[in-house]
C-alpha cells in the first residue's frame, strides 16, 4: 500500500463538475494498493492515518493528530503512485493492483476508516477526478507499507 498525505486546510473531489467530497481542516490521502496488499494493509493505513502527528500544538509542534484535531479524511484512490519510471519516459502502473483488487481495498478503507473516525469523504474509485487543496504548511508525508 503506497499513500501521498497531506495536511489541508481544505480540499474537495469533484467528478464531472459535481463535489463527491469535500472536508476543512484534516487530512488528504491519496491512496494506491498494490497486488500483495490486502486486509492487514489497510488496517495498518487507517491507523497510520488516524494517529499521525503531523498537526500543531500549542507549542507549534507537530504533536496531534486528526483525531485530536478533530479534522476531516478524504481519501482518493490513485493508482498512478505506483508508476515505475526506471524504464523510459512513459511510466509503468503494473505495480499497482489490479482494479478489482484496488477497487476492493479502496472501499474497505473508507468502511474501516469510517468506523473509526467521524468525518471521512472520499473521491469515486476510478472516475477522472479534479482534487482541490490548500496544503497547509505545506506538510506532505509518503507512507509505504509492505
Amino acid at each position: 500500500m503506497i499513500a501521498l498525505v497531506q495536511r489541508v486546510a481544505e480540499a474537495r473531489v469533484e467528478v464531472a463538475g459535481a463535489v463527491t467530497g469535500e472536508i476543512g481542516p484534516g487530512l488528504l490521502v491519496l491512496m494506491c494498493a498494490k497486488p500483495a496488499d490486502g486486509s492487514a494493509q489497510v488496517s495498518k493505513l487507517v491507523d497510520k492515518l488516524l494517529k499521525l502527528r503531523i498537526f500543531s500544538d500549542a507549542a507549534g509542534k507537530m504533536n496531534l493528530s486528526v483525531q485530536d484535531v478533530s479534522g476531516g479524511l478524504l481519501i482518493v484512490s490513485q493508482f498512478t503512485l505506483a508508476a515505475d519510471t526506471t524504464g523510459g519516459n512513459r511510466p509503468s502502473f503494473t505495480g499497482a493492483a489490479p482494479a478489482e483488487l484496488g477497487r476492493r481495498l479502496y472501499e474497505e478503507t473508507l468502511r474501516l476508516a469510517r468506523e473509526r473516525h467521524p468525518v471521512v469523504q472520499a473521491g469515486v474509485f476510478g472516475a477522472d477526478m479534479r482534487v482541490h487543496l490548500v496544503n497547509d504548511g505545506p506538510v506532505t508525508i509518503p507512507i509505504s507499507l509492505n
